[in-house]
């Protein structure tokens, strides 16, 4: 029998959380017909690069994900949702829908909910809205499960959003680590070579405010002229970077090259990884990182200091101070010994503690057990 599942994302646009999801789609196969749909109209590029065998479709008549939640529009939301066997729900972007089906699963006949929470925007990095809080603790109500991908957004669940232990679920983010640590080609990267003596501080990012991105290129200003910084990734935050990097006289150290479809490929160019994030929770670009054998300097927020190995622990840099990441940059550029050795020890602890396999079994047993099937799918 082939499963409907209705996915609706807050926005499908490449990221952290979205490709988790198309890998999801990816290893349940053929035996899923599934439907995705953005709160954002036109999100939909982490779907580019989907392996042919999915079964997936983007409809356009699905009722907006966003809006003022009147009845008459969450009832709309949840006549549409009524088609499926499974509704995968994603951050608060997809909280109407939420709402809908706890309003109106039974009027309906609507079919068991998971909702999935990654993380938070820059207006609630330091305190969640009273609002949205109250939100999700009634349009919960009714969901077989919530995801979250950390212990700091799991105590959130718990205590600001009051809900129940046995419905609150973590889930690690895992990555096929067997593919990460090859060297890459020195023009991997669009419209970048890396050349003899040349080397690559890089982070994979959307170019988001949340990222704080200009952090970095300050950072670099007082390293040697050989190190570049590499920021791999899109949005709307370019020319912000580009302006931090002029004022300060690096541009020619700050590279731009673009969205990369296949991390994997490019993370070999680089020598050491920075993150420089306001917000994250288990940031699947540092596992990445880990994987590819990099040292990893990063400010301590969410789960990272626990992602990483206990050797790169002196490296990540209090919560909202810049200057200790920069000196923690800059010990790292000047010991090549400690960045290999660090490296590895990273490299080790992300093949054995934060494979995909795990993670795939983990949504597999709560799909199944919202849907009290003996397998999912």
């Amino acid at each position: 029998m082939t499963l409907k599942v209705l996915h609706l994302h807050s926005s499908f646009d490449v990221g952290g959380k979205e490709m988790r999801s198309v890998r999801l789609m990816e290893a349940f196969g053929r035996k899923l017909d599934q439907t995705v749909v953005s709160a954002e109209p036109g999100a939909l590029s982490a779907g580019h690069g989907m392996k042919k065998s999915v079964s997936v479709r983007y409809p356009a008549d699905f009722p907006p994900l966003k809006g003022r939640p009147t009845p008459g529009r969450l009832q709309k939301l949840a006549k549409a949702m009524s088609d499926y066997d499974l509704i995968l729900t994603y951050n608060f972007g997809a909280m109407d829908a939420v709402m809908a089906h706890t309003l109106f699963a039974d009027l309906h006949s609507l079919p068991p909910l998971v909702h999935h929470e990654d993380g938070f925007n820059q207006d609630e990095i330091a305190k969640r809205k009273w609002t949205r809080n109250w939100y999700r603790r009634i349009g919960l109500g009714r969901a077989s499960a919530l995801v979250v991908p950390s212990t700091g957004l799991e105590e959130i669940a718990k205590t600001e959003w009051q809900q129940p232990e046995w419905r609150v679920q973590r889930i690690i983010n895992g990555i096929e680590t067997a593919r990460y640590g090859r060297r890459s080609r020195p023009d991997a990267l669009p419209g970048l070579v890396k050349r003899e003596g040349e080397f690559f501080i890089g982070t994979l990012a959307g170019l988001r405010k949340v990222k704080n991105l200009p952090l970095l290129v300050e950072a670099i200003v007082g390293l040697p002229e050989f190190w570049h910084l590499v920021i791999v990734g899109e949005g709307a935050e370019r020319e912000e970077i580009r302006a931090a990097a002029d004022r300060l006289g690096v541009s020619d150290r700050v590279h731009m090259p673009g969205y990369v479809e296949d991390p994997a490929q490019v993370l070999g160019l680089f020598d050491l990884y920075a993150l420089s994030s306001h917000s994250e929770q288990f940031p699947l670009s540092v596992v990445e990182a880990m994987a590819s054998g990099l040292a990893v300097v990063a400010p301590d927020i969410g789960d990272i200091r626990t992602m990483v190995s206990k050797p790169n622990r002196d490296f990540i840099a209090a919560a909202g101070d810049g200057k200790h990441l920069a000196e923690n940059l800059a010990a790292l550029v000047r010991d090549d010994g400690a960045r290999a050795a660090i490296g590895q020890a990273n490299r080790d602890r992300a093949r054995d503690l934060y494979d995909e396999k795990a993670m795939i079994e983990d949504y597999r047993a709560i799909y199944a057990r919202a849907l009290k099937l003996p397998r999912f799918p």
